[in-house]
């Protein structure tokens, strides 16, 4: 824990405490009002770079509580992102729905789905329950544009207006970020505090060992899918929020690939933690764009048709090497070097 040496746990109260110390209490309310003031400090591109990771780490928080946590793996997240989008586009648009009605009922719908995708997780399990939740990531789109593409739009986009909370039209990116930011932190929040639940422990001792979990009376199954359920709610919200970022969404946007990138975000930043879902969102998605702006100054030095392939394709390359380099030399992520940064501060100026 990040203490400094000789403070110590006198209560059990403080024990279980997420902020402990005073310090840390300052540290907290001091990154929140930065947080609350970055917008005033930093460009427009800038600003909407946050707001995509502020809506990824969304995301990847349902992956950490399923993978993580429960030791299940889904490379079907962005579909249920696509179904959150969806419903929360139709229900603003067509439907004229109040922005408080259409997020929950879009989170819901997602969660219901992720229900569905999870009821194989009792029978199978690594490799096998990675090919069934792929399934999800087909046949999704698949109804999207299939199934009434006279509402969703079929493979042409979806547009979502601007919702308004209370008299204030989410129109700008300001306004954007602020919501982004207190659901990332409300839903950081909800993922620790249900790690320290008994619902979690349930989750961790399913995903140490099922047979012993069930062993001791734990309910495999009804846990398996409570687990789908609260990672596809949280990837309703997450695309519920890039509908409304993007004032409009297609099929385009949910991508397998897209998916694996959000399971690398949380391989890369660590599943120990919610704040290695924090590290790996802001490290892949500031290396995707600092390969972009590379990209263009590598180009000229090979042949026009090769040089466009190399532009086209680093960004997966970087993406895959440095997803291996993590899973050979650093499997816990950058969570695991914070973790050492903080021992060494806890017994600082001690050297064990």
């Amino acid at each position: 824990m990040w203490r400094p040496c000789g403070v110590f746990d006198t209560n059990y109260d403080k024990d279980q405490a997420i902020i402990r110390t005073q310090r840390q209490w300052a540290a907290v309310l001091g990154g929140l009002m930065a947080a609350g003031l970055l917008p005033y400090l930093i460009g427009g591109a800038i600003l909407n770079t946050c707001n995509l990771i502020l809506i990824t780490v969304i995301s990847v928080l349902g992956l950490y509580i399923l993978t993580g946590m429960t030791g299940q793996i889904s490379l079907g997240q962005t579909a249920f992102m696509a179904i959150g989008a969806y419903v929360m586009g139709l229900m603003v648009e067509h439907w004229h729905l109040n922005f408080w009605l259409a997020l929950p009922s879009a989170m819901l719908a997602s969660g219901l789905a992720g229900l569905i995708f999870g009821i194989p997780s009792l029978r199978i399990k690594g490799f096998y329950l990675a090919m069934a939740t792929l399934a999800a990531q087909f046949i999704i789109p698949w109804l999207i544009v299939n199934v009434r593409p006279d509402l969703t739009g079929g493979t042409d986009t979806l547009v979502i207006p601007a919702p308004s909370i209370g008299g204030l039209v989410l129109n700008t990116q300001t306004r954007m970020f602020y919501l982004c930011l207190v659901l990332a932190v409300a839903g950081t929040y909800y993922a620790k505090n249900l790690q320290r639940s008994r619902i979690g422990r349930a989750f961790i001792a399913i995903r140490d060992n099922d047979l012993a979990a069930e062993s001791m009376g734990v309910g495999i199954f009804r846990y398996k899918l409570l687990s789908f359920f609260i990672c596809s709610v949280y990837a309703g919200l997450a695309g519920a929020l890039y509908g409304i970022w993007m004032r409009g969404v297609s099929v385009e946007h949910f991508t397998l690939s897209e998916s694996i990138w959000l399971l690398g975000m949380l391989i890369v930043g660590g599943m120990s933690s919610p704040a290695g879902v924090w590290f790996g969102a802001v490290f892949i998605r500031g290396l995707d764009i600092l390969v972009r702006y590379i990209g263009p100054f590598i180009e000229p030095y090979f042949s026009a048709d090769v040089g466009a392939a190399v532009k086209l394709g680093m960004a997966p390359v970087v993406f895959g090497v440095v997803g291996l380099l993590f899973l050979i030399f650093e499997p816990k992520g950058l969570y695991r070097i914070w973790e050492r940064f903080k021992n060494y501060y806890r017994l600082w100026p001690f050297s064990y």
